[in-house]
């Protein structure tokens, strides 16, 4: 089995076949190999920066990853859409969730802080907690500490606005809180944050599993996401065929993720209904907050997300926002057109017009049109994710690929730029879940000309249901022809 891994989804035959093909074009062995381990890698390995408000989470996510993009404020409870960003330390690539926008009144400090850690910590492999060396531990940094020890995961304790020399002592205190040595670090002039990256390192695990959150053979995960009040809790327990979640007009009552084991056509499931996405969130509504960052876990701890989206309301940059979420997560893919009995036929009309024109980005993910509250078309539902995940899973042989590549370029070669036109030599599918193939070429490859060998990948493999991600490596130039 060792060599199955070594070489991504290669069999030894077919991967000295393909070695054999990579030399005849004048690509090194090592250069091969390091393009098809770097692409067949499963979804990344997840790090949540978590800790009470002000002590500098978003400023240290920045430094994470190397640009400015978590909002960073003076003043606690500032909030933003993404909660997830992509990034890389040694050459290792990863995610980085954060948790830097919270409310301060509802349910008191410690109650919200540990709420929002809570849901960071579930989608994590390894935590960041980020403690204020200057003020050093509070009450509420000890509750988040219970917290961690229950979760059991990889802990970095991050000792921050370590300033200089005469603040070691401060980071120095933070071995009482019993999560092994303090990091200090300053976040804000980047001061000891690269040997709090190699300790992350470390912890999270080298390679991304292949299977989200289950064993082999066990139940599938679905992710039910959408919009407030687009329907998910009623649709949950339309399929259940029972009340399991309550159901109010209010938009976004379900606050917590509801872990739901179904039986749906012979079949068990394990749903996860997750609240509603809001557009804004203010400061007055931090619970909504809450519910980004719950559904950014449940969709990293999902095989599927079934998108909800309601036919009544015109499809808004909120469903395009979500969709992306699900599509950059990798996850299979079912949009589920909800409250399709309440159309007119002049709403439907523009409805189609509008899955036309704004869907465009996943016209490849199946697509059941229902009811959750008269349990129209519910049949379709299991086939349409059975369909997604099928896709997801999908392998190519690399025979059967270099095949199909062949005639492709062939028949539509790249367009000449510059006096030169670059051409795909060979390829591989190097992963599934979400299938994930690697190009080599004799130069750069546009977008427009990836774009086109996905949508005839599609065309001619299936696919249904499933991002498809394509990497390039093109040829170093040796001063050598082969």
């Amino acid at each position: 089995m060792n060599d199955q891994h070594d070489h991504g989804a290669l069999g030894d035959a077919e991967y000295a076949e393909f070695m054999e093909l990579a030399a005849g074009e004048g690509f090194d062995a090592d250069e091969v190999e390091g393009a098809i381990e770097e692409a067949g890698h499963g979804p990344l390995p997840v790090l949540a920066v978590v800790g009470r408000p002000n002590v500098g989470k978003s400023t240290l996510v920045n430094r994470i990853i190397g640009r400015r993009e978590a909002v960073v404020e003076d003043r606690p409870g500032v909030t933003r859409d993404r909660v997830t960003y992509e990034a890389e330390w040694a050459g290792r690539r990863f995610k980085v969730v954060d948790t830097g926008g919270w409310e301060q009144d509802v349910f008191g400090i410690d109650a919200s802080v540990a709420a929002q850690a809570e849901f960071a910590i579930d989608a994590a492999d390894a935590v960041v907690f980020v403690v204020d060396a200057t003020v050093g531990a509070t009450d509420t940094d000890e509750a988040v500490v219970k917290l961690l020890r229950r979760a059991g995961k990889p802990v970095v304790l991050a000792a921050n606005k370590v300033d200089g020399p005469s603040a070691e002592a401060d980071a120095a205190m933070l071995w009482s809180l019993g999560l092994g040595e303090p990091f200090p670090v300053s976040a804000l002039h980047g001061r000891g944050t690269g040997d709090l990256l190699d300790e992350v390192l470390k912890a999270l695990p080298e390679a991304p599993e292949q299977t989200f959150g289950t064993a082999v053979g066990g139940p599938r995960r679905i992710a039910l996401i959408g919009r407030p009040n687009v329907g998910k809790s009623s649709l949950l327990n339309k399929v259940a065929g029972e009340e399991r979640v309550v159901v109010n007009e209010l938009a976004g009552t379900t606050r917590d993720p509801v872990d739901e084991l179904i039986e749906l056509g012979g079949k068990t499931w394990k749903f996860v209904d997750t609240a509603g996405i809001r557009k804004k969130v203010h400061l007055q509504e931090g619970a909504d907050y809450y519910a980004s960052l719950r559904t950014a876990a449940a969709v990293e701890k999902a095989e599927v997300a079934v998108v909800l989206i309601d036919t009544t309301d015109s499809i808004s940059v909120q469903d395009q926002r979500i969709i992306t979420m699900a599509v950059e997560a990798g996850r299979a893919i079912v949009i589920a057109y909800n409250k399709w009995d309440e159309l007119d036929e002049e709403r439907r009309y523009y409805l189609e017009r509008e899955i036309e024109t704004e869907m465009q980005q996943v016209s490849w993910a199946p697509r059941v049109n229902v009811s959750a509250r008269t349990g129209r078309h519910m049949d379709r539902l299991v086939p349409a994710i059975e369909t997604a995940l099928a896709g997801w899973e999908t392998r190519v042989p690399t025979g059967r690929l270099n095949a199909f590549l062949g005639e492709l370029v062939a028949a539509h070669p790249h367009p000449i730029r510059g006096g030169k036109q670059p051409r795909i030599l060979f390829g591989t599918q190097a992963g599934t879940k979400p299938p994930r193939f690697v190009l080599f070429a004799s130069g750069f490859l546009e977008h427009g000309y990836r774009r086109f060998v996905e949508r005839r990948l599609r065309e001619e493999f299936g696919f249904e249901g499933t991002p498809i991600h394509i990497s390039v490596r093109v040829r170093e130039k040796r001063g050598r022809k082969k």
